[in-house]
């Protein structure tokens, strides 16, 4: 089996895992896949050829166990706070500035930082961000991007 297809296979078995295990699990669920897609795009950062893929699926692999762990530990309560400060920080702040949120219940904290602003060519206004977590003393940071909808909320869509 050629490196591709080997990683090719783990990558799907690891995503068909974490859907799998929504039901029981839907905020470790949610963190593993957005840790896996950012230590995917860090790892595609380094590296060229082989051990650019290599990276990759490195990459991949340990943001997946570090969202997973980071999301297992997040309430409800920690998940509306985080979207709540995201919404307004999408909404209302200049590039760089930054909202932050604390959950006074578990300890648990973070912040929304908006980092670009721009138009589509289909004129939709998006923004890039990052969205520090600190949980238990453990800092996770995500980037993403989200675009607004006609009625005023952002999604995002990576």
């Amino acid at each position: 089996m050629t490196f591709h297809r080997l990683l090719s296979a783990l990558l799907v078995a690891a995503f068909l895992t974490a859907c799998a295990d929504q039901q029981n699990a839907p905020k470790q669920t949610i963190g593993t896949l957005l840790g896996a897609g950012a230590g995917a795009l860090l790892g595609s950062q380094v590296g060229g050829g082989r051990g650019q893929l290599a990276a990759v699926a490195i990459g991949a692999l340990g943001g997946a166990f570090l969202g997973s762990q980071i999301g297992k530990s997040m309430d409800d309560t920690d998940k509306l706070k985080a979207a709540q400060a995201q919404q307004a920080a999408l909404e209302t702040n200049p590039t760089g500035q930054s909202t932050a949120w604390h959950n006074p219940d578990t300890g648990h904290s973070g912040r929304v930082t908006p980092t670009r602003t721009y138009e589509t060519s289909q004129g939709e206004d998006c923004r890039e961000y990052q969205h520090e977590v600190i949980i238990d003393g453990r800092t996770e940071v995500v980037k993403g991007t989200a675009c607004r909808r006609p009625d005023g909320t952002w999604r995002t869509i990576n």
